[in-house]
C-alpha cells in the first residue's frame, strides 16, 4: 500500500477537498480520496469520474477508529459507536466462549462495523469447572459469574481442558485470548503463564484485565501489571494490558514506568485506555465485595446500579444486591472527573507512550437488564456507560482541542494505526486498516476537528457524538451527513486472515 497519486479513471465514491491524515506515512494534506469495491484506489492525483461524490472541504479525512475493547456487540449499540467514528469494534478482553458461533450470528444478523473476538479464558473456565457452556460475549460472561467453581484454582486435568478449549477457539478464528484474571484473582500465576505460553505458540496476543487494582501493597495495581510483564518475559507472548486507566487508578505513574522499562528491554507489552473516571461491570465481581472497596478508595455509594439507578447506602445493602442479582451491571465511580487531581490521572493514562484508545463499551440494556438486540432503535429507557457512545470524540476533544496535550496526527494514530498494528501478527489483514493509502480498506471517517465532541453523560448515555460527517465501512456509509444509515457492511476480523 502507498499514497502515491495513481491515475484512476473511475471510482465508486470520491471524497473531495478534505484534509487527509495518514499517521503511518505522515501525510497531512488537502487531497482527494477515491474508493472502489471497498478499497482505497487513489489518494491525490487527478480526480476520477465518480458515481458518488462527497464534498468534504474543511473536514479531516482519516482512517476509521479501531476499538480493541468493545463488549457492545449488537446492532443498536454498534451504531452509536459508529457515530463516534468507530469502524471496527472487537470483543477482545472478555472474548467469546464459542467464537465460531459468535461469528456466525454476527454475519447472519449483519453489523454496521467490522467485528471479531478473542477466545474467552473466563468462559472456558466456566465451561470446564461449572458446566455452564457460555457461548457469547461479556454479558454471557456476567450471567455465569455466580457459578460456584470457575473462580477457584484448577487442578492439572482441569487446566489441560481449559487450555484445550482455548486452542479450539483459536482454531475457529479467535484473534487472541481474553484473560479476565481480575475477575478470578485466586486462579494462580501458573495458569496465567500457561495461557500466555499458549498465545505465544500461536502468535496471538493475550488481552488481560489485570489481577489487582489496589493502590497499596500487597496485591497492588503495580503488582497486577508486573504479572503481565513477567508473563511476557517468561513466555515471549505479546501481552496487552486492557484499560490501563481503570486497573492502575492512582498507581498510573508507577505502572507507566514499569511498562516503559519492559518495552526498552524488548518485551512486547501494549496498552489501552479510555477517558473516563468510572468503570462498569457486573456487581458480583470479587473486587466489588464490600471488604475490598476501601482498598479501591471507594464506598458502596460510589456504585450505581444501571437498571435501577440505586446507589447502595451501605455494605449490607451491597451484599444483598450481589447475592440477589450478581450479574447486574453497575457503574463504579473510581475517580471524580470534576476534580483536577483525578482528571490528571485520567489524562496521564491516555498519554502513556504508545497507548491505544479503547472504549470498554457495554451494550445498552433495558431496565430489566435485557440487552437491546435486533436491527432497531434503542428504547428511550435503555442505558449503558457514556464511554459506549463518546470515547473517541471525548479523547479528541480533551487531548487535542482543549489541552493540546497531543497533536492531531498522534491522537489519530492512537485511534486507528496503533490498534491495527497491535493485531497485525495475529491477523495480517489488519495491515490494510488504520491507513489512508492505496490498497487499504475503505474504512474512513470524515469529521470537523473544531466541533468533534462527546455529548453522552452518566445520566444521558444515549446522546451521540457530534462532528462526524461521514463514517465509511468497506466504502459504504454507515454515517452520512451526521446521521446513521441502515447499512450493515461490517466484516469479520479473524485470526490468520490476509
Amino acid at each position: 500500500m502507498d499514497s502515491r497519486p495513481d491515475a484512476v479513471a473511475e471510482c465508486d465514491l470520491l471524497l473531495t477537498g478534505g484534509r487527509v491524515i495518514d499517521p503511518e506515512t505522515g501525510l497531512d494534506k488537502v487531497v482527494d480520496v477515491a474508493v472502489s469495491d471497498g478499497r482505497i484506489v487513489a489518494v491525490g492525483g487527478p480526480a476520477p469520474r465518480a458515481r458518488t461524490t462527497f464534498d468534504v472541504g474543511g473536514r479531516v479525512v482519516t482512517a476509521g477508529f479501531i476499538d480493541l475493547h468493545s463488549h457492545a456487540q449488537n446492532i443498536p449499540s454498534l451504531r452509536l459507536q459508529a457515530l463516534d467514528g468507530v469502524t471496527t469494534a472487537l470483543e477482545l478482553e472478555s472474548g467469546a466462549g464459542d467464537v465460531q458461533r459468535s461469528l456466525e450470528r454476527a454475519a447472519e444478523a449483519g453489523r454496521p462495523v467490522n467485528y471479531g473476538y478473542s477466545a474467552s479464558w473466563a468462559q472456558a473456565r466456566m465451561d470446564v469447572m461449572d458446566g455452564s457452556s457460555p457461548e457469547g460475549g461479556f454479558l454471557d460472561f456476567t450471567n455465569g459469574i455466580a457459578g460456584t467453581g470457575w473462580q477457584r484454582p484448577a487442578d492439572a486435568s482441569e487446566l489441560a481442558r481449559i487450555i484445550g478449549r482455548l486452542e479450539e477457539q483459536l482454531s475457529a478464528g479467535a484473534v487472541g485470548i481474553g484473560v479476565l484474571v481480575g475477575y478470578a484473582p485466586q486462579t494462580g500465576r501458573n495458569e496465567y503463564l500457561r495461557v500466555a505460553s499458549l498465545a505465544a505458540r500461536h502468535g496471538v496476543p493475550t488481552y488481560t484485565h489485570a489481577r489487582f487494582k489496589n493502590p497499596e501493597d500487597p496485591e497492588s495495581a503495580l503488582e497486577g501489571a508486573a504479572e503481565v510483564v513477567a508473563a511476557a518475559a517468561g513466555s515471549g507472548a505479546h501481552m496487552h494490558l486492557c484499560h490501563v486507566n481503570s486497573t492502575s487508578l492512582r498507581a498510573i505513574d508507577e505502572v507507566a514506568e514499569l511498562i516503559d522499562g519492559a518495552r526498552r528491554r524488548g518485551l512486547e507489552v501494549t496498552t489501552e485506555a479510555y477517558p473516563y473516571g468510572a468503570g462498569m461491570t457486573a456487581v458480583g465481581v470479587p473486587f466489588l465485595h464490600p471488604d475490598n472497596l476501601a482498598r479501591l478508595g471507594i464506598q458502596p455509594s460510589n456504585l450505581s446500579i444501571v437498571a435501577t439507578g440505586e446507589r447502595p447506602k451501605d455494605a449490607a445493602r451491597l451484599v444483598q444486591i450481589r447475592r440477589e442479582t450478581p450479574g447486574a451491571l453497575v457503574i463504579i465511580h473510581y475517580l471524580d472527573e470534576d476534580q483536577e487531581q483525578d482528571l490528571s490521572l485520567i489524562h496521564r493514562a491516555l498519554l502513556m507512550a504508545d497507548t491505544a484508545v479503547a472504549s470498554d463499551a457495554i451494550p445498552f440494556t433495558t431496565p430489566t437488564g435485557t440487552v437491546v438486540e435486533g436491527d432497531r432503535e434503542l428504547p428511550p429507557d435503555a442505558s449503558s456507560h457514556p464511554r459506549t457512545t463518546g470515547t473517541f470524540s471525548r479523547f479528541l476533544r480533551t487531548m487535542v482541542r482543549e489541552t493540546g496535550a497531543l497533536p492531531l496526527m498522534e491522537a489519530l494514530r492512537r485511534c486507528s494505526l496503533l490498534p491495527a498494528q497491535i493485531l497485525q501478527e495475529a491477523c495480517p489483514a489488519m495491515a490494510r486498516k488504520g491507513r489512508v493509502q492505496i490498497g487499504a480498506d475503505a474504512d474512513l471517517v470524515v469529521f470537523n476537528a473544531e466541533l468533534v465532541s462527546d455529548r453522552s453523560t452518566y445520566d444521558a448515555p444515549q446522546a451521540s457524538s457530534t462532528g462526524f460527517d461521514h463514517v465509511l465501512v468497506a466504502g459504504q456509509p454507515v454515517v452520512r451527513d451526521g446521521s446513521i444509515t441502515t447499512a450493515l457492511p461490517g466484516r469479520p476480523v479473524v485470526r490468520g486472515a490476509r
